[in-house]
This record gives structure tokens, sequence and C-alpha cells, in this order.
């Protein structure tokens, strides 16, 4: 069929509206800016995968990055050169979709849960799995700042953004380039939507509250200050909730949330209890960087090493006698191995792992107390699901 037919045809054929706001993903069009020719581009069949959704949903997902990144890359408020275009679409398949994709793909299992049982549409599934990606690109965002902050080398088991050849210093532009690109989704396939302006609402607020995390813990351990004086429970607590708690677990409930009807100011009690749990997780990374199994884990822990302000060091010098604390100031962010045998030393001897054990225990005992006297069964089942996926984990 000529390729000018097809495009009248799509113009005029009442196709659902999320596939329209897809650019024409099914069929790939789009123009040559070279030549003002339409072309035909082949993608994957946006149909078939939501169909296929029941089966695997992280297929799903993983397909729909495909067509969110089609959509960045062919977005008319920018009309972008051959290189350009280029340069994005390496930009977000290095970053965006490398992680574990657990916070995206939360939003959709806790929407499934609060529908209690209910088939969900191919609209339903698109719009979840959309929200889901905006919480990646928020995840790639952090991380790629982050590690320009924290000079790192690698991340995710390959060399960070801005360490790759011709980068640099442009991955702090790839950075607001993908802050940015969340609202052109949201834009994009909610602006319809009743709840829209509590989306951008909500993304705003949780960028403000990590960014804050990030400061709090930057200013904390500045470079050449080596003060464990300044590392209090208060502090880590702050630290871990804004900079963690509020984007990981509290963010894909909260999407969820808005797009099953719900009003967020009604939730405050779930906000508060995702908040602790996450706060939880954290301690559970902290714990486990020290104490755990390298083979499990996936990495050799380094925060004595790097100086974190972990919770491991936190309580050794709420507990410690003054020669421990001077042990800990002559020993605690130094990479010789002997040092960092002598913390793990002082912390066995003031049994840190039977405090974590204690501190997990309760934590348990008061997140779950705290849903199950929740109103709602499928919140109930949403923080469940949250909590043992995270309850005595061991990486």
């Amino acid at each position: 069929m000529d390729s000018s037919i097809i495009f009248i045809f799509l113009l005029f054929y009442k196709i659902p509206p999320f596939w329209r706001a897809n650019q024409f993903c099914i069929l790939g069009l789009r123009f040559c800016e070279q030549t003002q020719t339409v072309k035909l581009k082949t993608h994957f069949s946006l149909s078939d995968s939501l169909m296929a959704a029941s089966n695997d949903m992280k297929t799903t997902f993983l397909e729909m990055y495909s067509a969110l990144k089609s959509e960045i890359l062919e977005d008319p408020a920018f009309l972008s050169t051959t290189d350009s275009h280029q340069w994005v679409h390496r930009m977000l398949d290095y970053n965006v979709p490398g992680g574990k994709l657990n916070r995206g793909l939360s939003v959709v299992d806790s929407y499934k849960l609060l529908k209690e049982g209910k088939d969900l549409s191919k609209d339903e599934i698109f719009l979840a799995c959309a929200l889901g990606w905006c919480i990646e690109w928020l995840q790639a965002y952090f991380l790629v700042l982050d590690d320009i902050m924290d000079n790192a080398h690698t991340r995710r088991g390959r060399p960070c953004w801005f360490r790759m050849e011709k980068v640099g210093m442009i991955a702090v532009n790839d950075g607001l380039l993908l802050r940015n690109h969340i609202p052109r989704i949201l834009k994009k396939h909610f602006r319809e939507k009743p709840y829209y302006v509590d989306l951008l609402d909500l993304f705003n607020e949780v960028e403000f509250q990590t960014a804050s995390g990030q400061m709090i813990d930057l200013i904390t351990t500045l470079e050449g200050e080596k003060d464990l004086s300044k590392y209090t429970l208060q502090v880590h607590r702050q630290i871990v909730q804004y900079k963690t708690a509020y984007y990981s677990f509290y963010l894909p409930v909260a999407c969820a949330l808005l797009m099953a009807g719900e009003k967020l100011d009604n939730h405050l009690v779930v906000k508060n209890v995702l908040v602790e749990m996450g706060t939880y997780f954290q301690v559970q990374d902290d714990y486990l960087d020290c104490f755990g199994d390298p083979k499990v884990i996936g990495k050799i822990g380094t925060d004595i090493e790097d100086f974190k302000c972990s919770w491991l060091v936190v309580q050794a010098l709420e507990r410690a006698n003054d020669d421990q604390k001077n042990l800990l100031s002559d020993n605690y962010g130094k990479e010789d191995k002997g040092c960092v045998e002598k913390v793990k030393k002082l912390y066995h001897d003031l049994d840190l792992e039977g405090v974590f054990a204690e501190y997990e225990s309760k934590s348990y005992e008061k997140l779950i107390s705290s849903i199950e006297g929740h109103p709602s069964e499928a919140v109930q089942a949403v923080l469940k699901s949250f909590l043992g996926k995270i309850y005595k984990r061991q990486k």
C-alpha cells in the first residue's frame, strides 16, 4: 500500500488515544527530515506486547521503554540533528533500562493489587508502565549526577556514564535531559487525566526531597574533612529518608494510588509506612555491605573505606567507649585492609549483628501492625507485597 494512503488512513481512523499518542508506534511512521517524505520504520507491536502482559510483565515493561524512547527521540519540540539523535539514543540505552527495574515494575504490581484481582485493560497496563518508566528515568537522572559528584568509576558493573569516551561533563547536561524527559512523557499520556496535576506535583516533590537528601549526604561527608562527630542516628535517618525512601518506596505506590482515583492526602499513613520501609531497606543495605556474603550480594562492600555515614558506624559511635571511638577515628575511611579489619572487629565486639537482628525484628513488627491497621485490604496487600520482598533479604 502507498505510504501516503497509510498516513491518511491513520490520521482519520479512530484508534485508541494512547496509541495515537504513541506517535503511530504500531507502524512506526516517522518523517525523514532530509527529504520531508514519510517513511515506514519497524517497531514492535504494542498491541501484541500488551496482550502478553499476563504472561510476562517484565517483557512488556521493557518493550514499553522502546516506545517511550521513540517518542522522546521524535519529540516535535526539538528538531534533532543526526548526531544529537544518536547521542540521546545511546545515552538513554546506557542509563535508563540497565537496573533491576524494581521501582518501575512496582507501579504495575501495586496498581494490579489495588484493582483487587480485576483484569487490567490495555490502556491501564500502558499507563502503569509509562509511570513506572518515569520513575526509572528519574533514577537514571539521579545516578548520572550522583556518580559525577562522588567521582565514581563504575555503575552496574560498567564505567559510569561520565567516564565513557567523549562524554565527560556532557553527562551533566544529559542528566538534565533525563529529568526533562519525565514531564514530556507525563504531558503526552496523562494531561487529559483528572490526576495529571497531582502527578506533576508528586514527581516535583519527590525530586526535591531526594535532592535535599543528597545535599545532607554531601555536606556531612565533605571530601578531606573526615569528622565522625557529624555522624548521628538522626543525620543517618535524614539522609536515608530523603535520599532513598521517598523515590524508591513511596513514589511507585503513590503513582498507582493516583491511577486508581485516590487522593494522596487521604493516604498519609501509607506514605509514613513506606518511608519507614525504605529506611529499613537502607539499614539492611548498610548491614549487608559489611556482613553480607559478597557472592550473594554481588559486590564487596566498601562503606568503611569510603567513610560512608552508615547505620553500622553510627550505631558503633552510640555504643563505643572513648578508646573505641579513637580506634574508629584512626581507621574508618581508610583503604588499608588492616584498618578495615580493625573496624569490622570493633563492630563484632559491639555485637552490631545482634543489634541489627533486634532492629529488624522490631521494624517488622511495627510495620506489620501499621499495615494491618489500614482499613483497605487492597492497600494492605500492596504494602505487604513490598515488605515481603525485603524482609530478611540477603542481597
